[in-house]
């Protein structure tokens, strides 16, 4: 799973009004020629991006290269179960990634179209989110004749 080896603060605050907005970086492909961009904001936990990176990858059959532009950087916390109110706040369960609308999730390179596209279909499908499928602008396809 995806989590930061290391953290300023253990615990962070829910922060409001935090996912406002589109992203204001990352909305671009820097990578790959194909990418799937989020049409929604949410929070993407540690193990949908690892479903959806394997769900890519395996369809891919190790050929291209797969690019995670989120990582899972702010910690959710959790109190126990059947536990009273008060006594602090709960020890962290597990890390997520801010993801808003226009940011870039996943890029894919050194594929055909074809198989960029199926893939990162089925990486779609692993995540809470709402997807498009993007293609550079310096993408040029050959047309068989």
């Amino acid at each position: 799973m995806l989590q930061p080896k290391r953290v300023k603060y253990r615990k962070v605050q829910k922060a409001k009004g935090n996912m406002k907005g589109f992203s204001q970086r990352g909305h671009r492909l820097s990578n790959g020629m194909f990418g799937i961009k989020s049409l929604e904001q949410n929070l993407l936990t540690s193990r949908q991006i690892e479903a959806a990176r394997i769900a890519a990858t395996r369809f891919m059959k190790r050929q291209g290269s797969l690019w995670i532009k989120i990582f899972p950087d702010k910690p959710i916390t959790k109190k126990p179960l059947e536990v009273r109110m008060g006594k602090g706040k709960g020890a962290p369960e597990y890390f997520v990634a801010v993801v808003k609308p226009g940011r870039i999730m996943f890029e894919v390179g050194g594929v055909p179209i074809e198989v960029a596209k199926e893939a990162l279909r089925l990486a779609a499908q692993k995540l809470p989110v709402k997807t498009k499928f993007i293609i550079a602008t310096d993408y040029h396809h050959e047309v068989e004749q």
